[in-house]
C-alpha cells in the first residue's frame, strides 16, 4: 500500500499542478494523503511538523540567500535598463533576419549572467513578439525560442552559471559551480546548436506552408508587471554587460583563487557543523551576486526611477520561487520516509552498474514528477546523495562529473506539461499548450536528454574534464 500511496499522490500532484493549483498547498496535502493511504494515519501530524517542515526549513536555510540575491540582481538588471540594453544590442548586431538566434542569445546572455529566467521571459517577450511579427514567423514558436535560451544550457550546462540548479549539488559532492567545465561546454553546444537548428527548421516548414505570425493574443500580466515604475535612462551595451561579466568573473576568481589561498580551518573551529570545502562554491556565487548588485546600484545612483521599489520587488520576488521549491522538497522528504520508497530507491540504484546512469535516471524521474529541476534535484540528492557519492568513489568517478550529470539530468524532464515554468512562460506569451508545447518540449526535454547521454558517454570513456 505504501508504494501505491506514493503513485497516487504523485499522479494527483502532477494533475492538480497542471490545473494551476499552488504547490504551496498541494505539497503538504498530498504528502499527508500518501501517509493516510499507506496506513500511517496516526503519524500524520508528527510527519507534517517534523519531516515535511524540517526538510522544507533546511532547504530555505541553505539556499534562501541565493534565491534572494538572484532575484534582487535580476530586478536591478531589469529596472536599470541593462536587460533591455543587452536585448536591443543583440538585435542591432544580428538584425531581424536571424530572429530565432537573436532571441536565444539575448536570453542566454541574461540568464548566464545571473538574471532569473522569469525576469528574462517578461523582459524578452515584448522584443521577441516584435521581431517575430516583423519577420512573419509564427508566434507559436516564441515560447520554444525563449525556453531554449533560458531553461537549458545556461541553467544546467555552462560552467560557472549562478543558476540554483548548478549550486544544489555543491554541498553534497564538495564541488563548485565550474564542475566538469569541458563536458559542460560540450553539453551546452549540443543544446544550443541542435535547438537553434530545430526551431529554424520549424520556421522554414511554416514558411513553406504559408503560415505567418498569426493572430495576436494579449499576453498575461501580473501585478508586478503593471507597477507604474518609470524606466531608468537607457544604458549603453558595454555598461549593461559589465554586471553580467562581473558575476561570472568574480565567481571564478573566488572559486579558484581567493578561497583556495585562504586557511579556512578557523571556520570549522567556530562553527562545528560548517565544512568550508562543501560551502566555498556556494559562497563564491553569493559574493559575485552581492558585488554585482552593489555595482549596479552605485554606478546608476543618479538614474534610478525608484530604487526602493526595485529592491523591494526583487526581494519579494524571491519568496514564491523558494517556498514553492522548498515545499516540493518537504513533499519529497515525506515520500522518502515511506516504506514503499525503499523499493523505488533500490530500483533506481540498481538500474545500472554505472553510477552516472543511475544518478541521471533518479534526477530525471524526480524532476519530472515535481515539474521542477531544482525541486527534483534537491529531493534526489537529499535522499540518495550519500549513496551516489559512495558509488562514485568506489567506481573511481570524479565528484565533478557526478555534479555535472546531476545538474544536466535535472534540466530534462522538468518541463513536462505540469511544470510551473512552462505554464508561466505560455501564460506570458498568451499561448496554450496545444499551440506551443510540442516545440517547447523538443528543445527543453529531448535535446537536453541527448546532451546528457553524450556527457555520460564521454565521462565514462574519458573521465571528468
Amino acid at each position: 500500500m505504501s508504494t501505491i500511496a506514493i503513485v497516487i499522490s504523485l499522479l494527483l500532484l502532477m494533475f492538480l499542478a497542471y490545473r494551476g493549483i499552488s504547490v504551496l498547498l498541494l505539497a503538504p496535502l498530498l504528502a499527508m494523503l500518501a501517509i493516510v493511504i499507506s496506513g500511517d494515519a496516526p503519524l500524520l501530524l508528527p510527519t507534517y511538523t517534523d519531516t515535511f517542515m524540517g526538510a522544507m526549513s533546511r532547504y530555505v536555510f541553505q539556499f534562501f540567500p541565493l534565491f534572494l540575491l538572484g532575484a534582487l540582481f535580476g530586478q536591478l538588471m531589469a529596472d536599470s535598463g541593462a536587460a533591455q540594453a543587452i536585448a536591443n544590442g543583440i538585435v542591432n548586431k544580428l538584425g531581424t533576419h536571424h530572429v530565432v538566434l537573436t532571441v536565444v542569445i539575448a536570453c542566454a546572455v541574461l540568464t548566464y549572467g545571473g538574471v532569473s529566467l522569469f525576469v528574462v521571459a517578461f523582459a524578452i517577450f515584448p522584443i521577441s513578439r516584435e521581431l517575430f511579427r516583423r519577420a512573419n514567423v509564427p508566434k507559436r514558436l516564441i515560447p520554444a525560442t525563449i525556453a531554449l535560451g533560458s531553461f537549458t544550457f545556461t541553467m544546467t550546462a555552462l560552467p560557472g552559471t549562478p543558476a540554483i540548479q548548478n549550486a544544489i549539488p555543491i554541498p553534497y559532492y564538495e564541488t563548485n559551480s565550474f564542475a566538469a567545465p569541458g563536458l559542460g561546454i560540450i553539453a551546452g553546444i549540443i543544446m544550443l546548436t541542435l535547438g537553434t537548428l530545430y526551431i529554424q527548421s520549424r520556421v522554414r516548414k511554416a514558411a513553406a506552408k504559408g503560415e505567418g505570425y498569426g493572430v495576436e493574443v494579449a499576453p498575461h500580466t501580473t501585478p508586478a508587471d503593471t507597477d507604474d515604475i518609470p524606466a531608468s535612462p537607457n544604458m549603453s551595451l558595454g555598461l549593461a554587460l559589465i554586471p553580467l561579466v562581473m558575476v561570472i568573473a568574480l565567481n571564478a576568481l573566488f572559486t579558484y583563487a581567493v578561497f583556495p589561498s585562504l586557511d579556512l580551518g578557523y571556520i570549522s573551529d567556530a562553527f562545528e557543523n560548517v565544512s568550508p570545502s562543501s560551502q566555498t562554491g556556494l559562497w563564491a556565487i553569493l559574493v559575485a551576486l552581492i558585488t554585482s548588485s552593489a555595482w549596479l546600484i552605485i554606478t546608476r545612483w543618479k538614474h534610478w526611477a525608484d530604487l526602493k521599489t526595485t529592491v523591494n520587488k526583487g526581494c519579494i520576488g524571491s519568496l514564491l520561487p523558494i517556498f514553492n521549491t522548498a515545499s516540493e522538497v518537504g513533499y519529497g522528504a515525506v515520500i522518502a520516509s515511506l516504506a514503499g520508497f525503499a523499493i523505488i530507491r533500490d530500483a533506481v540504484l540498481t538500474i545500472s552498474d554505472n553510477p552516472l546512469i543511475s544518478e541521471a535516471v533518479a534526477m530525471s524521474v524526480l524532476s519530472g514528477i515535481t515539474g521542477s529541476s531544482s525541486g527534483g534535484l534537491s529531493i534526489a540528492l537529499q535522499t540518495l546523495g550519500s549513496e551516489y557519492l559512495a558509488m562514485a568513489q568506489a567506481a573511481g568517478i570524479d565528484p565533478e562529473l557526478m555534479h555535472r550529470v546531476a545538474t544536466l539530468a535535472s534540466g530534462g524532464m522538468d518541463t513536462l506539461p505540469h511544470s510551473g515554468a512552462v505554464i508561466t512562460l505560455l501564460t506570458i506569451c498568451g499561448l496554450t499548450h496545444r499551440q506551443s508545447y510540442g516545440n517547447l518540449a523538443m528543445v527543453t526535454i529531448v535535446l537536453p536528454l541527448a546532451a546528457l547521454v553524450s556527457v555520460i558517454t564521454l565521462g565514462t570513456l574519458f573521465g571528468s574534464f
